[in-house]
């Protein structure tokens, strides 16, 4: 799936930062330069992270970057560890925030076998590689895009994929959960049996809007909300606030000739998210940019005014969790600048 921006349409939005001493950690983005994708490397990162918030460190997350192309299967995402580990290094020079994490892809299908390749990964990151996502979001809709893995359906319930879990688990190493909100009750299951896992749920938890959910966003919030309860009940379960500009979700912000304004965001996702911090607690959640998929419908600067303007009624120390404590403990990212 290619992801493409358009930075007229971005620059039709301009906002000053809000609260711009405000300690921040974004503890979600990828980086790419394989063909029929805009670039999004170090340089474009710190435009972003550099623009009026204070980013002092990031999160890199899995996104199928710089593969190997031969060896065994199972080994060729050690080639986006091993970039992302040289981007980390690029980083702590210029403007701009410190990518003080690296989150890669190992199948957890693998069963008792992804250990040896986590501890590959482990060996590659430069002393950076936090965890694993492994994408398994699927719908029953041609509307609905699969994850980059084409995952099967009910694939956190196989054994294998439990057993993989476990080997994250003894490594001290997270667990990044991308699916759609009919799959909620799929990692809760995961999350119970494995409890001594650290697990982070992508994107609010995917509340679908295309499709067959594009008519009724109700009937689909309404089953989200049951969906992320039961999850939120399995306090090693973590959650991300973002993935907001997403077009799965169906706003069509990107379909405009305007880009929206942080109050627009705020309208349309304002609820949702607060719903998620009362359900998990500001101590088990983490705003995110998802830059640069989100950069299709809003810029980095109004986006982080959006969520400084959903925090704005809870305390400086829930608020200090939303923007900065809760990466930086979940991913042990070192949250001083440079």
């Amino acid at each position: 799936m290619a992801y493409t921006w358009d930075d007229a349409f971005l620059a039709t939005q301009r906002e000053a930062a809000l609260e711009p001493e405000l300690p921040i950690i974004d503890p979600h983005h990828h980086l790419w330069d394989a063909p029929g994708l805009q670039p999004y490397l170090v340089p474009q990162l710190h435009a972003d992270t550099g623009a009026g918030h204070n980013v002092l460190a990031t999160v890199f997350i899995d996104c199928v970057w710089d593969y190997r192309r031969d060896g065994p299967p199972e080994l060729r995402a050690l080639g986006e560890t091993e970039r992302a580990a040289q981007a980390a290094a690029e980083s702590r020079g210029g403007d701009g925030a410190v990518i003080g994490g690296i989150v890669s892809y190992v199948d957890m299908s693998l069963g008792a076998r992804a250990g040896a390749v986590l501890d590959a990964h482990v060996a590659a990151g430069d002393g950076l590689f936090r965890g694993i996502r492994h994408a398994t979001a699927f719908a029953d809709d041609p509307a609905v895009h699969r994850s980059h893995t084409k995952p099967t359906p009910g694939l956190m319930r196989e054994p294998a994929f439990h057993d993989g879990v476990r080997e994250l688990a003894a490594r001290d190493l997270t667990f990044d959960a991308w699916l759609y909100f009919d799959q909620l009750a799929e990692l809760a299951e995961l999350a119970r049996d494995v409890p001594a896992a650290t697990m982070v749920l992508d994107h609010l938890g995917g509340p679908l809007g295309v499709g067959r959910y594009a008519d009724d966003r109700d009937g689909m919030l309404a089953a989200w909300r049951s969906g992320i309860a039961d999850v939120a009940r399995c306090e090693n379960v973590h959650v991300k606030l973002g993935g907001i500009g997403m077009k799965v979700y169906g706003i069509g912000f990107d379909q405009r000739p305007t880009a929206p304004s942080s109050d627009e965001l705020v309208a349309a996702w304002g609820e949702p998210i607060r719903y998620l911090i009362e359900q998990f607690g500001p101590d088990r959640c983490m705003f995110e940019s998802n830059f640069p998929v989100d950069r299709e419908s809003t810029g980095y600067v109004v986006l982080w005014n959006a969520f400084k303007k959903i925090a704005a009624d809870y305390s400086p120390s829930e608020r200090d969790a939303l923007f900065r404590g809760t990466a930086e403990r979940v991913y042990r990212v070192d949250g001083s600048r440079r």
